[in-house]
């Protein structure tokens, strides 16, 4: 699978803007601020029907005007396919397969896998679980769509108990039968996603471990925990126990949406105790892992993303990227940096085709 075409109308800083694609390598240099990442995120929404920058949609279309569009060419599996994602404000987006508009969003999650790497990557050590839950929980649903399926069923269920909690509060009321319905609806949809994520991490955990020693050179042992009360005790035995807790809050403290994962080399948390080095080194393993993971689990050789990877890492690192990627493992690659030389430097040493796009 490769993206072959782009356009872009009114997509962030870009009036019109149109690109042939390399069906391996792919590079945007320039200086900052002229709008490279920009690319790399249309190219990213055509696969997730959203900004991996910026969750405010209507921010992502260029100042000044009212709508964006971001219209895609793609080969797969010996079939062109044409994706169109739109936006007009004050009304919903669109995103169109063949010209077939999905009814739902989430329908498209999965058809065009992709991995990004970027410094914005950073957030899932320094942010809070929220972060850390989104990216297993992106991994994923790329490839199981019953696990989407669950995880937005939960999240409609978790907001329905939480209004009623709500409701409790303001009126001086309380009906235990009403709640009893979202507990056990919160139970069937949140026992499915916790046996998920165990399964996932059993899965993920040695690739992860065999990516982060290729990049390290196997000086320290990595490892993630899954952190979730569900553990220890069912969905239904946990809701009942902080009954009087959430009433006071008036929200649902415990559940799958609270779970969390540690990072920790030789044994101690990233956060605290890995160096930079070490943290960067951390997330690159995290999303080669995730790359190697969705391929096997789709099928399908996702898209590579690298934004400004070049200029936050040192020499070393990037030679042990470079030599990853110089294998047939990898398919259609995109760049970004800031300085041509370089990475025209660097992609000479990987034996693809690639062509540079100065901006």
């Amino acid at each position: 699978m490769f993206l072959k075409k782009l356009a872009l109308i009114n997509y962030k800083n870009f009036s019109t803007q149109n690109f042939e694609f390399d069906h391996k390598i792919n590079c945007f240099v320039g200086p900052n601020g002229i709008g490279k990442t920009n690319i790399l995120d249309a190219i990213y929404h055509l696969s997730f029907s959203k900004s991996y920058f910026n969750p405010v949609a209507t921010q992502n279309i260029k100042h000044g005007e009212d709508f964006f569009v971001i219209d895609g060419e793609y080969e797969k599996e010996g079939r062109e396919e044409k994706i169109i994602c739109s936006l007009k404000k004050g009304m919903k987006k669109v995103v169109k397969r063949n010209g077939k508009a999905y009814d739902k969003l989430s329908d498209h999650i999965g058809f065009l896998p992709l991995v990004i790497i970027s410094p914005a990557d950073r957030d899932l050590i320094i942010e809070g679980s929220d972060t850390r839950r989104k990216f297993i929980d992106g991994v994923i649903s790329q490839s199981d769509k019953p696990y989407l399926s669950a995880l937005m069923n939960y999240n409609k269920v978790l907001a329905q108990r939480n209004s009623l909690l709500k409701y409790f509060a303001a009126n001086h009321t309380f009906d235990r039968t009403t709640l009893a319905v979202y507990n056990e609806q919160l139970d069937l949809y949140g026992s499915e996603i916790h046996s998920k994520r165990v399964a996932f991490l059993e899965a993920f955990i040695p690739i992860f471990r065999e990516q982060y020693e290729v990049i390290s050179g196997g000086k320290e042992v990595v490892h993630i925990h899954y952190d979730s009360k569900l553990e220890q005790d069912g969905l239904l035995s946990l809701l009942e126990g902080s009954l009087e807790k959430d009433r006071a809050l008036q929200y649902t403290s415990v559940g799958v949406h609270k779970d969390d994962l540690n990072f920790e080399i030789d044994g101690f948390p990233v956060k605290k105790f890995g160096s930079q080095g070490q943290q960067k080194s951390f997330l690159i393993a995290l999303k080669l892992a995730q790359f190697n993971f969705i391929k096997n689990q789709a099928k399908t050789t996702p898209i590579l993303l690298l934004d400004d990877i070049f200029d936050k890492l040192d020499e070393k690192r990037v030679a042990h990227i470079v030599s990853l990627v110089d294998d047939d493992n990898f398919g259609q690659i995109f760049i970004s940096d800031t300085h041509a030389d370089r990475t025209e430097e660097v992609v000479k040493t990987i034996h693809k085709s690639y062509k540079i796009f100065k901006l």
